[in-house]
């Protein structure tokens, strides 16, 4: 059980148990349906696999990357075990007794462009990041969802980072670094909507976007112990992706103890925001509207 620290402002003064991720709350289970991911356009047939669409932008980066790849995934060029959420589930104690448990559904693994047979994990941008999440009615994760993500995931994958030369942006290492992960997902005998941590740093929301424009926040890729390698930071401008970046979709609906609940009235609640946010309370629409 860990106590979370008062909040300095009135608004925050509800102390707050949170409770260790695995559920012993009897509430019902949750279950993240399709029509959660109803947005994501289908793919069509005609769609072009992961490994030839990155062919045809070897020579590409940044923003130009960014552009072919957007256009590929709002037209449904995605893989279909991305549109299987995951619930990941968060308990805690409310000052006054009261036990909550939030759930929230998020994809299994990072964004990719490609079939369920031939697909490629694509770092972008943080303003392509945050138009997909929008038009998917999705937001980016917080901190305290990545750490949640990743204590709850059935596949734990070591970080496999690679030489930090002037080349980790380019597509050719991020390709390499697909292969890697690949390799060892493929060791695991579970389905590719089994959820999947540990392979990439998030793309995430952070209240510090609010003063801090043009850049984008990164977080996350935990060690074996649990441990991120990367803490919350804002260093990189917003359009900045290398090879170790990853887009993970969280749904816009929640639950509290059961009940369908916009996410965004969630985290911004004084009471349960701290449950997915380690920053307090956020306006988590205008925050991500704001950065595409």
């Amino acid at each position: 059980m860990i106590r979370l620290a008062m909040f300095g402002r009135a608004a925050f003064a509800t102390q707050l148990m949170l409770l260790p991720f695995s559920s012993s709350f009897a509430h019902a289970a949750v279950t993240c349906g399709d029509t959660l991911s109803s947005l994501i356009p289908a793919r069509s047939a005609r769609a072009d696999t992961g490994g030839n669409v990155m062919k045809r932008l070897m020579r590409q980066g940044g923003a130009s990357r960014d552009a072919a790849v957007t256009k590929e995934l709002l037209a449904g060029n995605l893989p279909t075990h991305l549109r299987r959420l995951t619930p990941v589930s968060i308990n805690g104690t409310l000052s006054g007794g009261q036990k909550v448990e939030v759930t929230i559904c998020v994809t299994p693994d990072y964004l990719a462009v490609g079939s369920d047979t031939n697909y490629v994990r694509i770092p972008l941008g943080l303003p392509a990041a945050a138009r997909i999440a929008d038009q998917f009615g999705f937001f980016l994760p917080t901190t305290r969802m990545v750490d949640a993500i990743y204590a709850q995931a059935a596949v734990r994958l070591a970080p496999s980072p690679m030489e930090p030369t002037n080349q980790m942006t380019t597509t050719d290492y991020l390709l390499r670094h697909n292969v890697k992960v690949n390799s060892m997902r493929a060791l695991v005998s579970l389905l590719p909507e089994a959820l999947t941590a540990g392979q990439k740093k998030d793309v995430v929301l952070s209240t510090r976007l609010t003063s801090k424009r043009g850049k984008v926040a990164i977080y996350g890729w935990h060690r074996t112990n649990g441990r991120p390698i990367q803490p919350l930071s804002t260093v990189h401008g917003a359009q900045y992706a290398d090879y170790s970046h990853g887009v993970r979709l969280v749904s816009q609906t929640a639950f509290v103890n059961g009940k369908l609940q916009p996410l965004s009235q969630i985290i911004s609640d004084p009471q349960l925001a701290v449950l997915v946010s380690s920053e307090g309370p956020m306006d988590v629409a205008r925050l991500q509207t704001s950065l595409h």
